[in-house]
């Protein structure tokens, strides 16, 4: 650790993604260390690697606070704390790494994010699709407008069933978690939906619940059509359905100008492109494009890299970050809405 290494302080070791943040945090070199921790789950630490065992260690964030020997924290808590978290860190003055979905419902976040825009402090969020080479080139295309008329937005995840993590874990728990598949991990595509697309979710008609074998306090997966405001229809598909640990995920996009078929997690690349277009002259417009292997370790790879070096140049020097305390609290709506939809068997506008 050097002068300009930004110092980090992760909060919840033993998160689901709590190692593979402090493997991507290591991938910056010197650019970032971790130099603190508050446990978090109990203060359980079952997952903190042995190189960080010696770091000074807090049982409370306030606690961080008043030492205050950190630039920045990674707060990885369940979303019955991680608000409250969030809250005293925007008023300490340190930057703030959420991982998603930040809370369980909009109207837990509304007071975090008015906090944040209050202290100006510099904010990142876990939604690490947004810093993806093939959802910018997905963006790219719609800002080009080359789908034309975007007519139809297809976008699926699928993954291990319940029994993999078991049924009692924390995630499942509705008083803790607020919510299941669409909050916790359908959450990615539909915060990545606006942001690829440039239109805004309007209205959902939504059914979800418990439609594998496991009994869940929370869905397991359904599906959500949603209306856009740009006339398009975007439909999101996935649940916790998949017999081992295991997943399957990708977009496809119609319009009228072309139609494209995205797989992020082909296999040997860092996504592939099946792009269809019109056909001039006789000669259709038609190709394969994967992007290069990915070698970044960590949660999420070189996008998660991508995320928090920015992060941290937004704390430095300012200005936002691809993903702001009100995009946050947008996607929260949306998953709200996707749940009142479902709830009320009609469909429901996104607030």
């Amino acid at each position: 650790m050097n002068s300009n290494t930004f110092r980090v302080a992760f909060v919840g070791i033993d998160h689901p993604h709590g190692s593979g943040w402090r493997e991507s945090l290591g991938e910056l070199g010197e650019a970032a260390a971790l130099v603190a921790v508050v446990p978090g789950f109990s203060n359980s630490l079952a997952s903190l690697e042995e190189r960080h065992s010696a770091l000074p260690r807090f049982d409370r964030v306030e606690d961080l606070v008043a030492w205050g020997g950190f630039d920045g924290a990674v707060v990885c808590l369940p979303n019955d704390k991680a608000p409250a978290a969030a809250i005293e860190l925007a008023r300490s003055g340190k930057a703030i790494l959420m991982e998603k979905p930040a809370a369980a419902c909009a109207r837990d976040w509304e007071p975090v994010a008015e906090e944040i825009r209050k202290h100006k402090v510099a904010f990142q969020a876990g939604y690490m699709w947004r810093y993806d080479e093939g959802a910018s080139r997905l963006r790219a295309m719609f800002q080009d407008r080359r789908f034309g008329k975007p007519i139809s937005i297809q976008m699926r995840w699928f993954t291990s069933d319940a029994r993999r993590r078991g049924p009692g874990h924390y995630l499942f728990d509705r008083k803790t978690s607020g919510g299941g598949f669409f909050n916790w991990l359908g959450c990615h595509w539909l915060d990545l939906l606006p942001w690829v697309t440039g239109s805004r979710a309007k209205a959902v008609l939504a059914r979800v619940g418990n439609l594998a074998d496991a009994t869940l306090e929370v869905e397991d997966g359904g599906t959500a059509i949603i209306e856009m405001a740009d006339g398009a229809q975007a439909v999101l598909s996935g649940g916790y359905w998949l017999p081992r640990w295991a997943g399957e995920s990708g977009w496809s996009v119609y319009g009228g100008d072309r139609w494209v078929h995205w797989n992020p997690a082909y296999p040997g690349t860092s996504g592939k492109f099946e792009i269809h277009g019109p056909q001039p002259q006789f000669m259709p417009m038609d190709e394969e494009f994967s992007l290069l292997p990915d070698g970044a370790k960590g949660y999420g790879g070189a996008k998660t890299v991508e995320l928090i070096t920015d992060w941290i140049r937004s704390a430095r020097e300012g200005g936002d970050c691809r993903n702001t305390p009100e995009s946050v609290l947008e996607t929260l709506k949306l998953v709200d809405a996707v749940y009142a939809s479902s709830a009320s068997g009609s469909m429901a506008a996104v607030a």
